[in-house]
């Protein structure tokens, strides 16, 4: 655990976050009063394959707090991250509860592994706590599994795909093609193939080979091999983290020619590949060549303070802290309920894009633009941040955004 905040706390904080280390969860919180504070949790994973990601995560919502905080705080009181690490669905749950009861904090940010925002989710009910989840993308969080406390800036699934796909469609890879498929073994890899699968084929297309990669999985040259005697036409990415990253290279390094794509995306694993690596076409929520003022604005901000350009995870962890902050001051509350039923009533926000985004009541999914990039050749590639170059915006400007939202198929439930 750790708090974000007050430098003069830091080294006694370091100290007793070390030693909750040894206990798994954490050392029972050093209780401050509330009147000059509002707590904020953030729970994202810093270890294991997703850890890449749950660091821009936290840098992105310690600058949102910095500049929430440096415009006079929320209601006049500073904001004080309270930062755990989720590790794994039982232990982000459990760090969930402690948050809330024993930190009393007012909301939750954060999480990536769909199967720990399930957790969450279902502790943020129980709790009637807020909670905006900023990088878990399974359609089942914003279906069966909804519900009136968990929010969604994240994309789903369906709604990466549709980005993705639309370019895939003019490039004419679907379409009497033969695609093979390399998916992450855990919830949001299964949701995702379900959801791409189905895209590929009402579009014409075919999968002759599936295959379902640990989260662990280091070593590529197994898929690589029987990829390389399928001889598809195009080869998809399900995967997820490092996974993402590790794929990419080896499938460079071992040559194959077929174009690659992905279906989940995340700019920091391709960061991690290396500039002669990278290749396909890719959907992203946000990316930071976006040519937006706000978002601007943000990127040289983020860059000052930790000498490189954001990612899209950052881009979800800074706007959720900077939309919370903005609605606790519209609505002159930090109550989760009045801030649940605020987001719920159409707020609209700056995201960083060229419209606002606003949450849609049916199942708390926030409905925005998206997009999608495609590979720059190495050579044309001016550092080892510059791999892509932006197809567009998804809907195009002035469509109906809508468009890209799950479809409301009747599996939430959400109670009015």
């Amino acid at each position: 655990m750790t708090r974000y905040d007050r430098p003069s706390r830091r080294t006694l904080l370091k100290g007793a976050a070390g030693a909750g280390a040894l206990a798994g969860i954490g050392m029972p919180a050093i209780s401050y009063g509330q009147s000059d504070v509002i707590r904020i949790g953030h729970l994202v994973p810093i270890t294991g394959f997703l850890g890449p990601l749950g660091e821009y995560a936290q840098m992105g919502v310690k600058l949102a707090a910095e500049e929430v905080n440096a415009g006079g705080g929320i209601l006049g009181r500073k904001v004080e991250l309270v930062l755990e690490d989720s590790v794994n669905p039982q232990t982000g749950s459990a760090k969930a509860e402690r948050l809330i009861e024993r930190d009393k904090v007012a909301m939750i940010i954060g999480e990536i592994s769909s199967a720990t925002a399930l957790g969450i989710g279902q502790v943020a009910q129980r709790t009637k706590t807020v909670f905006i989840n900023t990088g878990a993308n399974s359609d089942a969080l914003r279906g069966q599994n909804c519900n009136p406390f968990m929010f969604h800036i994240e994309a789903a699934n369906s709604m990466m795909v549709t980005a993705v796909g639309q370019y895939l469609k003019s490039e004419k890879m679907i379409s009497g093609k033969k695609w093979y498929s390399l998916t992450a073994d855990y919830a949001f890899g299964h949701d995702l193939f379900k959801v791409a699968k189905k895209f590929v084929s009402e579009n014409g297309g075919n999968f002759i080979g599936e295959e379902l990669v640990p989260t662990d999985a280091t070593d590529f040259s197994p898929y690589l091999l029987k990829i390389r005697q399928a001889r598809p036409d195009v080869v998809a990415s399900n995967l997820a983290g490092n996974q993402i990253t590790n794929f990419i290279k080896q499938y460079a390094e071992y040559g194959l020619q077929m174009p690659i794509t992905g279906f989940g995306f995340d700019t920091a694993v391709a960061w991690g590949a290396g500039q002669d690596n990278f290749s396909g076409i890719w959907p992203l929520i946000w990316h930071h060549l976006v040519d937006n003022p706000s978002s601007k604005k943000f990127v040289d901000a983020f860059t000052k303070k930790y000498g490189k350009p954001p990612e899209n995870q950052a881009w979800g962890d800074y706007n959720s802290l900077k939309l919370v902050a903005q609605s606790f001051n519209e609505t002159k509350s930090t109550e989760s309920q009045k801030l649940a039923e605020h987001l719920r009533k159409g707020a609209k926000f700056d995201i960083l894009k060229g419209r606002e985004g606003y949450f849609r009541p049916y199942d708390n999914q926030m409905i925005q633009e998206m997009y999608a990039v495609r590979a720059k050749p190495a050579a044309k590639m001016k550092d080892k941040w510059d791999i892509y170059e932006p197809l567009g915006t998804v809907p195009e400007p002035g469509g109906d955004l809508e468009m890209l939202a799950p479809p409301k198929d009747g599996t939430c439930k959400m109670p009015a």
